[in-house]
């Protein structure tokens, strides 16, 4: 049997790993950090690419086309948040008018559904987009997801189909000995015939180290606003201006949770782990989202965040088999979360040999979540588990129940982040305020560790620093 190591647990990782387990071939994911999604995959416009603006006979074009094409089944299969709820692209000046026909045309080409908008439609289908707006691009299909509940999704039922994910494995060295690849990390060695690179951001860095230099690797950050569940009318769809040179610009959607994001900017860091956001940049996102509504009520903001992006100097996705059993994904960007589950179709071709697994589970294990339950489906399972009556996280109404299921599936969270990832407790306006304290107590219970053990998120980020009686060192 074949041993396949990915590198990277984010959204593409995990998408190969789950399209990898439909073959009898032993897989290993290794993550640098404490849980999945910690990356880009973490901190992303949330939102599901129509394809309309890639070059078209481009790799990014078909990935994101046939990418969207798949997340009907995906949720019925893996259970997590998405829905279509379409983007409108605006144009508010002539010149823009222009651009946008070109979309369109664009769209076509790449076979998607699309169609001009006039002023008056575009005001019947978004009463609160800016009086500038001339015209818009529709296209249906694009949609909105739970980018965490996705990257979740896709990792627990790898595992469940027998994948290997290995957490706080940091790759610092692999080498070639005798068609084997040995991949070092900071505590182990592991060998694989294969070796699967999709360290995002990291790509360029794991790829040098087996003597690939030609991959200009570089992270985008782009800086967000967060804003609370305040009007579920104030916009319906995924709202764009038209692209520039850096990219899709801002944007204003809702999300799957009823919240609304604002952003991102997007400006080249030197640092790799740059996450910092700061006043300038906010400010220039909050200006130019008046390129989209006329009014934005950040009164009702929750917080501010950033993610960053791999960008090459090649302008498409790169998917490449550099070296015989080395494959690079490279520069995989926006829109990279809609092309992850035909990228993995595009790794698992490039592997010779493949048998099928008969024993492929494609159906995740169904998780509770008591915002779905009518009042007697949650009167009913209370009755029989008390835990499903105890609501922890008042913002987002999260019980103590779904905290502990959400600690003990397949690739279960150990940290408060991992749970507000998982479950949202944490997520609402108040930020943790008044339930992280339970939410800490849980995780001590359920995963029998003392209060110096747990983090909030990753690298250090320990709760407690020492308990009182101890010495601090």
């Amino acid at each position: 049997m074949k041993k396949v190591i990915i590198i990277g647990a984010g959204i593409i990782g995990a998408s190969i790993s789950r399209e990898l387990a439909k073959y009898k071939i032993d897989i290993t994911v290794l993550e640098k950090e404490n849980d999945v999604c910690e990356g880009t995959s973490c901190a992303n416009s949330a939102i599901i690419h129509s394809g309309y603006d890639p070059l078209p006979n481009t790799l990014m074009a078909k990935c994101n086309v046939l990418g969207n094409q798949m997340f009907d089944e995906l949720k019925v299969d893996l259970g997590f948040e998405f829905e279509r709820i379409g983007s409108l692209t605006l144009a508010n000046t002539d010149e823009e008018c222009e651009i946008l026909e070109e979309l369109f045309l664009r769209a076509k080409q790449n076979h998607v559904p699309a169609r001009i908008v006039d002023q008056d439609e575009l005001r019947v289908m978004e009463p609160n987009v800016t009086k500038k707006a001339k015209k818009a691009l529709f296209c249906p299909t694009a949609g909105i997801i739970d980018p965490f509940g996705f990257n979740i999704a896709l990792m627990e039922n790898a595992i469940e189909n027998g994948v290997k994910l290995c957490l706080n494995e940091e790759v610092i060295d692999i080498k070639k000995n005798n068609n084997k690849y040995v991949v070092k990390t900071k505590t182990n060695e592991y060998e694989a015939d294969i070796v699967i690179n999709s360290a995002g951001v990291y790509s360029g860095v794991i790829a040098k180290m087996v003597g690939i230099d030609k991959y200009n690797i570089r992270a985008r950050k782009g800086e967000y606003y967060l804003l609370d569940h305040f009007d579920n009318k104030f916009i319906k769809h995924t709202l764009f201006n038209v692209p520039s040179s850096k990219g899709k610009g801002i944007l204003i959607s809702p999300t799957t949770s009823y919240n609304y994001l604002v952003g991102p900017s997007s400006e080249f860091v030197d640092d790799l782990d740059d996450l910092k956001t700061d006043s300038k940049t906010l400010d220039n996102v909050k200006n130019k989202a008046y390129d989209l509504v006329d009014f934005v009520d950040y009164s009702k903001q929750i917080k501010q965040f950033s993610g960053n992006r791999a960008v090459s100097d090649v302008h498409d996705f790169i998917i490449s088999e550099d070296l015989p059993g080395f494959i690079n994904l490279i520069g995989i960007q926006s829109p990279g979360l809609t092309s992850a589950p035909w990228i993995a179709i595009e790794v698992a071709n490039m592997i010779s040999d493949k048998v099928e697994n008969p024993n492929f589970i494609k159906e995740r294990k169904p998780q509770i979540r008591l915002n779905d339950l009518s009042i007697e489906e949650r009167n009913e399972l209370i009755k029989k588990n008390p835990n499903y009556g105890e609501i922890v996280c008042r913002c987002e109404q999260i019980s103590r129940g779904e905290i502990i299921d959400c600690i003990h599936k397949p690739c279960g969270a150990t940290t408060i982040k991992g749970v507000k990832k998982r479950v949202r407790a944490g997520f609402g306006k108040c930020q943790g305020g008044f339930c992280e304290e339970v939410v800490f107590n849980i995780l001590l219970k359920e995963l029998d560790k003392k209060p110096t053990d747990i983090k909030l998120s990753k690298g250090n980020s320990y709760i407690i620093d020492h308990e009182l009686g101890e010495e601090n060192d």
